[in-house]
C-alpha cells in the first residue's frame, strides 16, 4: 500500500496531436511506479504508443487531429460547442463510472466543465506560456495570407485584433459553461486552455520567470515522450561530425524542408531526419539526410549538436533536457509562444514557417551552429532543471495528492 492517500487516478488524453497522449502517458507510468491505481483514457488511434503498459488504458473520443489542424490553420475556435458538449458526455461517463480520486487532462477542455459536474478534483497538463499567472503578448501565427503581407504591418494590426480575436475562441467554452449552471470565465482564452483546480506546467521553470507558482499553479518540469527505440543509436554520429536532428513533429509542416535542406548541405554535418510518417514534398531533394518515420527522440537529441523542430514543447523539452540548443519553425501559436522564451534565454533561435528561405536557414543555421553562446546557454537551461527533474515524480505525486485534501 503506499505511503500517501492518492489511491487511484484517471488520466484524459486529447487525441489532437502525439504531445498531448505523451504528457499523460508519462505521468501515468510516473503514478503507477508510486503504486497507484491508473487508468488512461486515449484516442484509439494512439494505441500503438500504449502497448503493453501494466495499467490500466481505455478508448477515448476524441476531434479527429486533421480536423484540429484545418481548424487551427484557419484561425477558427478549436472545438465547437457541440463537440464539447459530446465530450462532457463521454468524461462523465468515465469519471462517474471510476470515481477517481483525481482526474489529470491534457488540453481535455471539458473537463473544466465535466469534473466540477461530478465533484472530482481536477488537474490539468498545460504549458506555462498559456498560463493566466502572466500577461500574454500574443504572436502573429502564420496563415494563408501572411506569406505576402509586411509582418511587421500584420503583427501590429494583430496585436489590436487579438482581443477581439481570443473573446471569440472562448466563446464556445464559455457557452458550455454557462448551458451547465457554471460562472463565466470571463471570456479569457488563457483560462479556457487551463481552467482546473490546479494547473501544472509542464516546461522548464526557468523560461518563464514571470509565471509564479501558488496553490493551483506549479512547474513540474518538461515532459517528452520519446517511442522505445531497440539498441544503440551510434550510427548517427560519423567521424565526429555535429549531428543536426530535424523533426517537424506530428503538426509541422514538411513544406519548409524544401528550404531547410539545401541550406543544411553547406554544412559539415550529419543530418537525421524524422517525418512523423508524414509523406516528404515530391522532387524534395534529400542529399545526405538520413530519413526515418520515427525514432527515439529523446536519444537522438543526446547525440545532437542541434534540433531543428516546429517550435512545440515536446521536441523543445526534449533537445533543452539535454542542452542542446533548437531552430523552431513555427507556425501556430503555440509554437511560437514557446520559441519566444527560449530565445529570449538564449538557447534558440525562432523563424516563421511562411517565411524560410535557403538564404535565410542559412544565416541562421551558421549562427546556430557556429556561436558557442546557444549551447551555453541550452547547457545552462539543463543543469538548472536536472535536480527538479529527478524529483518530478514526488513532486506530481505531492501536488496531486493536495487535491484530495489529505496531508499524507
Amino acid at each position: 500500500m503506499p505511503d500517501h492517500t492518492l489511491q487511484s487516478v484517471l488520466l484524459l488524453a486529447e487525441g489532437s496531436t502525439l504531445a498531448h497522449v505523451g504528457r499523460p502517458l508519462l505521468v501515468a507510468r510516473l503514478l503507477h511506479s508510486h503504486g497507484i491505481r491508473v487508468t488512461l483514457a486515449r484516442p484509439p488511434a494512439y494505441s500503438w504508443m500504449t502497448r503493453d503498459e501494466p495499467f490500466t488504458v481505455v478508448d477515448l473520443h476524441t476531434q479527429p487531429p486533421a480536423e484540429f489542424a484545418r481548424r487551427l490553420d484557419a484561425g477558427q475556435p478549436l472545438y465547437d460547442l457541440e463537440t464539447l458538449e459530446a465530450y462532457v458526455t463521454a468524461d462523465r461517463a468515465l469519471l462517474s463510472g471510476l470515481r477517481p480520486d483525481v482526474v489529470v487532462g491534457d488540453f481535455r477542455l471539458s473537463l473544466s466543465v465535466s469534473a466540477r459536474l461530478e465533484g472530482i478534483p481536477y488537474a490539468t497538463l498545460c504549458d506555462a506560456y498559456w498560463s493566466p499567472e502572466a500577461p500574454l503578448e500574443p504572436a502573429l501565427p502564420v496563415f494563408p495570407w501572411t506569406r505576402f503581407a509586411p509582418i511587421q504591418l500584420a503583427q501590429a494590426v494583430f496585436q489590436r485584433v487579438a482581443p477581439l480575436a481570443f473573446r471569440i475562441h472562448a466563446r464556445p467554452m464559455e457557452r458550455l459553461r454557462r448551458r451547465h449552471g457554471l460562472g463565466s470565465l470571463g471570456h479569457d482564452l488563457r483560462l479556457c486552455y487551463t481552467d482546473a483546480d490546479l494547473r501544472l506546467f509542464a516546461n522548464p521553470r526557468a523560461l518563464f520567470p514571470k509565471v509564479h507558482e501558488h496553490a493551483g499553479a506549479a512547474f513540474i518540469g518538461p515532459l517528452a515522450w520519446s517511442p522505445a527505440g531497440e539498441g544503440e543509436l551510434t550510427a548517427l554520429k560519423q567521424d565526429g561530425r555535429p549531428l543536426v536532428y530535424v523533426t517537424m513533429g506530428s503538426s509541422g509542416s514538411p513544406a519548409v524542408l524544401a528550404a531547410l535542406l539545401p541550406a543544411l548541405e553547406r554544412f559539415d554535418c550529419d543530418i537525421v531526419l524524422t517525418t512523423a510518417g508524414k509523406p516528404l514534398p515530391m522532387g524534395l531533394d534529400t542529399g545526405r539526410a538520413r530519413i526515418f518515420d520515427y525514432l527515439p527522440g529523446d536519444r537522438v537529441c543526446a547525440q545532437a549538436s542541434l534540433v531543428i523542430c516546429n517550435g512545440g514543447s515536446p521536441t523543445t523539452n526534449q533537445a533543452l533536457s539535454h542542452g542542446v540548443p533548437v531552430l523552431g519553425i513555427a507556425r501556430n501559436m503555440d509554437q511560437f509562444l514557446n520559441m519566444r522564451a527560449i530565445e529570449d534565454f538564449g538557447a534558440g533561435l525562432l523563424m516563421r514557417a511562411d517565411r524560410v528561405s535557403p538564404v535565410l536557414a542559412a544565416t541562421t543555421l551558421r549562427a546556430l551552429l557556429t556561436h558557442p553562446g546557444f549551447t551555453q546557454r541550452a547547457r545552462d537551461l539543463r543543469d538548472t532543471e536536472q535536480g527538479i527533474t529527478a524529483g518530478a515524480a514526488d513532486s506530481l505525486v505531492g501536488h496531486l495528492t493536495s487535491l484530495t485534501g489529505a496531508t499524507g
